[in-house]
């Protein structure tokens, strides 16, 4: 019967993020992967035939998990409530608390990782990653502009830099959050 090789490519997926998160894509070698996870080189090629492939697929768990949560948090606030603006304040409010609640230093942002070091990954990553951002303008556009039509602003905002904006607050946080 053929095992469920699940557990393994989760290990290992779970230590290349620790250690690039910590010491970055390049300065994190298969073999401290290797150690970290328990795994073999053997296992590590069988569910990855190289480096970058890994990195392919950190970037997308990260993303899917990163998305899941903006949209949770979007959603729990039109559940809380049926005002627009409301809804915009509530789901800020969930991310401060969220933020409050984090004791030790959040080990950063794989996102911010990878642009960091954007020459060692091909056009597929980053292209993940500037996807993901747009998804982020775009889900928090369609809010403002609700708000803005419900509550027409007194000035002139350019709603699609304010949803810029907010993401930057955001995902800038936990940069910050790793150097604090």
């Amino acid at each position: 019967m053929p095992r469920d090789g699940t557990a393994t490519r989760v290990a290992i997926m779970d230590a290349a993020e620790e250690l690039i998160l910590d010491r970055g894509f390049a300065g994190t070698p298969i073999d401290d992967i290797l150690d970290v996870a328990g795994v073999t080189k053997g296992a590590f090629f069988h569910h990855f035939a190289s480096k970058q492939e890994l990195a392919h697929a950190l970037i997308d768990r990260y993303v899917r998990l990163d998305l899941g949560h903006l949209e949770d948090k979007l959603r729990r606030a039109e559940e809380l409530s049926t005002d627009p603006l409301q809804q915009l304040l509530v789901f800020v409010g969930l991310f401060r608390e969220e933020a409050e609640e984090l004791t030790q230093p959040y080990p950063g942002c794989l996102m911010g990782s990878y642009c960091y070091e954007a020459g060692l990954f091909d056009a597929t990553v980053l292209d993940t990653i500037r996807e993901t951002m747009a998804a982020w303008r775009e889900q928090l556009l369609e809010k403002l502009e609700e708000v803005a039509a419900a509550y027409p602003p007194r000035r002139d905002v350019d709603l699609v830099s304010l949803a810029d904006q907010i993401t930057v607050v955001f995902e800038g946080a936990y940069i910050v959050s790793k150097v604090m």
